[in-house]
This record gives C-alpha cells, structure tokens and sequence, in this order.
C-alpha cells in the first residue's frame, strides 16, 4: 500500500494541525458565530466572510504569525484555532500564543490536544525556544488548557490588552522549550 502524506503538519489520535487558509472561511465563521456565548466576553473571532478573509490573510501573509486549525482526524471539521503571534526571532525565539474551541469541541479535550501539537511544532520545525500566553483572570478554561499542557505562571498585568471597549487585566503564562523536554 503506497504511504500517502498527511495533510497535517502534525497529528495526534483525534486532531491534527494545519495552517489556515481562505477556503476555510465559510466553515470558521459558522463555528465562530455558533460559538458566541462560549467565547464572549473573552474572544471575537471573525464571524463574517470579510472579517475571516482579513484576518487569514494576516496570518498567512505576516512572518510575525503563523495560524494553525486544530482539525479532528475523522472527518476533518474544525474544533478550534491556535494562533503564534508577535513571533520574534534572533535572542528570543518567542511567540504569544492566542487560541480558542468552538462550541461543538468544547470540553472533549481536542484543544489540549491540538495545544500540544502546535507547541510542538513551535519547538521543533519552527526553532522557537519560548511560547507565552496572555489570559483573562476569569477565563477559567483558558487558564486550565495552558495549565494542562505545561505552562507556567509567571505573572499578572493589570490594564493589559484592550478587549470588548476596555483594557483588560491578564494572567501571564509561559513554556520554553527546556520545560517541554524536562516535563
């Protein structure tokens, strides 16, 4: 039987990862608008075709970011997205990480999954050496998906990032490459 490629770049037992692309548009916004109440206040992914073609073309096109769909195996729909931004290279080798499920995925342990496979990826074919994540103090999940996959507490920012009309405390969460070979 000849050995076919995975369209992954990375493959656990129930997603994978892959970049975005434009033709995900129609299925990222219908996941994102079915998952309003899950993600607001915290998180506004593109809900319209427009807004999705804007914001993929910022992560395929900027070097600064590389956007990842973490995809279920079977059958390849969409539980969610993780995304490295402010990649910065040279001394650092670092990103921040920004990520959310959607509503059908939710609590079936596919992003802490799909986080894996992208830290993962971050370390080996990309060459970073630190990922860092910036969460609201009450975005419980968040935290316990960042906590579950090896990231540690490092510090709170108050007036961090302004989100939703106002500037937003966040929690500060880090791995480094060494965490993950030592863990």
């Amino acid at each position: 039987m000849p050995h076919t490629a995975s369209r992954y770049l990375a493959e656990g037992p129930r997603v994978g990862i892959r970049h975005f692309s434009y033709e995900d548009g129609a299925e990222f916004t219908a996941r994102a608008r079915e998952s309003k109440d899950l993600h607001q206040p915290w998180l506004f992914p593109p809900a319209s075709g427009d807004a999705y073609t804007a914001y993929a073309r910022r992560l395929i096109q900027d070097p600064a970011k590389a956007g990842f769909l973490v995809c279920e195996v079977d059958g390849g729909s969409i539980a969610g997205f993780i995304n490295i931004n402010n990649i910065v290279e040279g001394g650092f080798q670092c990103g921040a990480l920004g990520y959310g499920a959607f509503a059908h995925a939710a609590g079936r342990g596919l992003m802490r999954e799909g986080m894996n496979l992208v830290v993962g990826h971050a370390f080996g074919p990309m060459r970073l050496h630190r990922l860092e994540i910036n969460v609201q103090p009450t975005n419980l999940p968040s935290i316990a998906l960042a906590r579950s996959c090896g990231f540690r507490l490092e510090g709170f920012s108050p007036d961090m990032i302004y989100i939703d009309g106002a500037w937003r405390d966040h929690e500060r969460w880090a791995i480094t490459a060494e965490m993950r070979t030592s863990g």
